[in-house]
């Protein structure tokens, strides 16, 4: 009987959405493991192994981590995108006062942030990183906060994945305009005819959410070689698809239920396997307390909480907004650090900061670090605010 129990409680677990957030945090562990060990440069050679084809036509031979960076994360960004129009038609976002708050907050949590690393960063070498700490983890973010269940309002969970919604849209931004190479606007255009495609598919009414891929693909290929980074294909396909703001399963939410476990479940833990493998040495140690460490650590844990909650409370003094039901100033500074939870788009916008290697590995690590404490900070706070409250209810 107990081992059927423990069967069952085993497979809630795998089931349940903290699943992917273990098996994410696994992958780091298992890979910067493997990263220092002698295992390391066979693991780089399976990852700079050349796979595809090429003629004088088409350029489809990229190495393992391209494919994973570029192709794997585009279908990434194609489920960020997928959310964040749902959010605009039917959820947090459908609404000018119940979007203001989060697009405020978010914005506030994205700038204050980058002027921080400016400050330490402004004029040197590493001055291209200021994207890095605007970005915040939805999956790690939105799994601290579930494991505090009921012991948080849940206006709270709410209010941070809209939150991560808008930081999402803004990170997108960032790297399409300020994170992409030169732009061949050959390819930009073949690139708008499937997009021109893709909506009248959505005019007349094309029910199958997966032919929508169909173009997409090719969509994702000439953005790949616009210039333009090519996760950003993965999002403008997801704006086409059509949805609704009924009970009924759209088009959309079809699309966007079926990438959630492949996407939470296989491809971001293979993104972090094949990007958290840091050879850790003194330099790079020494980065930490660089200006570039200093920028990323400290824009992260400090720069997304003032940013959150001044812009949130200036907000809801002015009547702009309202904050979340049954929430004070513990709760959304416990959020705010959760918000600094950089990972998977910080590693990522770390990738395209820097040429020098040496600044990508200080960055990866001032991320992973940082994301960590931020989380368990985060969640201790809000764990502590409840206990607070039940004091204040005695």
């Amino acid at each position: 009987m107990p081992k059927k129990i423990n069967l069952r409680v085993f497979k809630d677990f795998v089931q349940s959405s903290n699943f992917g957030g273990f098996l994410l945090f696994l992958c780091v562990i298992i890979s910067l493991i493997v990263a220092n060990t002698s295992l390391a440069i066979p693991l780089q050679n399976l990852l700079d192994t050349k796979l595809g084809f090429e003629n004088q036509s088409i350029h489809l031979n990229y190495s393992v981590s391209m494919w994973i960076n570029d192709g794997l994360m585009a279908v990434f960004f194609l489920l960020v995108g997928l959310e964040i129009k749902r959010e605009i038609v039917e959820g947090e976002l459908s609404s000018p006062k119940k979007a203001v708050l989060p697009i405020i907050a978010a914005m506030g949590g994205a700038v204050v942030p980058a002027l921080i690393y400016v400050f330490f960063n402004s004029g040197s070498e590493t001055s291209s990183g200021w994207g890095i700490p605007m970005a915040t983890d939805i999956a790690f973010a939105l799994a601290v906060i579930s494991l505090l269940d009921k012991r948080v309002p849940s206006s709270l969970k709410i209010f941070l994945a809209a939150l991560a919604i808008v930081d999402d849209l803004i990170a997108i931004l960032v790297i399409a305009i300020f994170y992409s190479s030169g732009i061949e606007f050959s390819y930009l255009a073949y690139a708008g005819i499937g997009m021109f495609v893709l909506i009248m598919m959505n005019r007349f009414n094309v029910k199958n959410p997966f032919l929508y891929l169909i173009p997409g693909v090719f969509i994702w290929y000439f953005v790949h070689h616009s210039g333009i980074h090519a996760t950003i294909a993965g999002v403008l396909v997801a704006m086409t698809l059509p949805t609704n703001d009924t009970d009924v399963e759209s088009p959309l939410e079809k699309l966007e239920h079926a990438l959630v476990k492949p996407v939470n479940f296989l491809i971001i833990p293979i993104f972090a396997f094949a990007n958290t493998n840091i050879t850790i040495h003194n330099e790079m140690i020494e980065g930490l307390t660089s200006p570039l460490g200093l920028g990323i650590s400290l824009g992260l844990i400090f720069g997304k909480p003032i940013g959150i909650v001044v812009t949130s409370f200036i907000c809801s003094k002015l009547g702009i907004g309202q904050l979340p039901a049954n929430s004070n100033l513990i709760h959304m500074i416990g959020l705010g650090l959760l918000a600094g939870i950089g990972f998977t788009m910080s590693i990522f916008i770390s990738m395209l900061s820097f040429d020098n290697q040496i600044f990508v590995e200080e960055a990866k690590l001032s991320v992973l670090i940082t994301s960590l404490i931020a989380g368990i900070l985060g969640y201790f706070i809000l764990k502590l605010s409840n206990r607070n409250n039940s004091k204040t209810d005695n």
